[in-house]
Parts: structure tokens; C-alpha cells; sequence
């Protein structure tokens, strides 16, 4: 069942801008779950190809939007609250780091390169300020599949790429969305 978890942060200390970018993200996803389960932190890390996971850059606009920020021109100011979009495609993974959101300690600062962050709520469900957060079900994905429409549409709402054999494309094709 994907999951759409929506993070709210409060940086303690300043976000340098040099540390916003999905690399330095990636490593705070990794010590959230290794915090819960070492050895899925560590097996997530070494993954090369199938990830079962999406991040989103930090998002500093508080106001509902159907796009999300891509990018930062500078750094995020200490007290200056923030969001983050984790997509979680594997229910296994939902399962595990479940702890994670069951047992938080909201004073814990989590590590983003120099800047210490705490994670006041992870939302899971859509709320009025807050459209990014959400689940379905895989059976209710294909359930409401249509029998007759053979298009589909979707937005790609932060920088992706797609894998195709051994290498990643800017550009979607039939078989790399369709065929995972």
C-alpha cells in the first residue's frame, strides 16, 4: 500500500543551503529508519536499484499547493518551520518504521548535515492544511483502474528520474511506469 507521510520539522539551528539537496536528505531518511531497525537502514543504503521509498526536498510554504518547492536559493532560518514528503511503496517498510512514529521523542534532535531538527508530527492521512499526506491500498488501486481508458495522467511534482536497464531517463516511458 503506498504511504504519503508528511513530516513537520522546526529546525533548531540554520539549514545551510548546501544541505537541502537529496543526497543529504537521503542520509536523514536512512537515520530515521536505522534509529528504528540498523539493519534495514543499512540494506535500504546499499540498495542500488529498486528503492522502495521517495524523498522530497524540505518544503517551507505552510498554505496548501498541489506543487511542491524543487529547490532553495538559500538556507532555512533556525525557528523557520518545514515539511518534508516520504513516500513509502512497501508495506513492509510502513510496518517497520512504524515504531518510529509510534515512539517518537518530539525533543530528539535529528542531524541534517551542521543543523539539528525536531520532528513535531508525521502526519499519514490528508488534512485540510496538509494534502501531501495519504494511503491506498494496491487492491483499490486496481479496483478503480478503468476497463476502457487507456491513458492515464499524472505530474511529476519534484525532480525524478526512471530507471531503464542500467541507466536513469529524465523521461518516462510506457514500460518504466507500467512495468515495475
Amino acid at each position: 500500500m503506498p504511504h504519503s507521510l508528511a513530516l513537520n520539522l522546526l529546525p533548531t539551528s540554520p539549514i545551510p543551503q548546501g544541505y537541502l539537496s537529496g543526497k543529504h536528505l537521503h542520509a536523514l531518511f536512512l537515520t530515521l529508519v536505522s534509529s528504528v531497525e540498523r539493519e534495514l537502514g543499512d540494506r535500504l543504503h546499499d540498495q542500488k536499484t529498486d528503492k522502495a521509498f521517495t524523498l522530497s526536498p524540505l518544503q517551507i510554504s505552510q498554505k496548501p499547493s498541489n506543487e511542491l518547492q524543487w529547490e532553495h536559493r538559500q538556507g532555512i532560518a533556525a525557528g523557520k518551520p518545514c515539511w518534508w514528503r516520504v513516500s513509502l511503496l512497501d508495506d513492509a517498510l510502513f510496518a517497520h518504521l512504524s515504531q518510529l512514529w509510534l515512539n517518537l521523542n518530539p525533543s530528539r534532535p535529528w542531524h541534517l548535515g551542521p543543523a539539528d531538527l525536531q520532528i513535531t508530527s508525521i502526519l499519514g492521512t490528508p488534512q485540510s492544511t496538509q494534502p501531501w499526506a495519504n494511503f491506498c491500498a494496491y487492491p483499490q488501486l486496481y479496483e478503480e483502474a478503468s476497463e476502457t481508458t487507456r491513458q492515464i495522467a499524472f505530474r511529476i511534482c519534484t525532480p525524478a528520474t526512471f530507471r531503464q536497464g542500467k541507466y536513469d531517463s529524465a523521461l518516462p516511458t510506457r514500460e518504466c511506469i507500467l512495468i515495475s
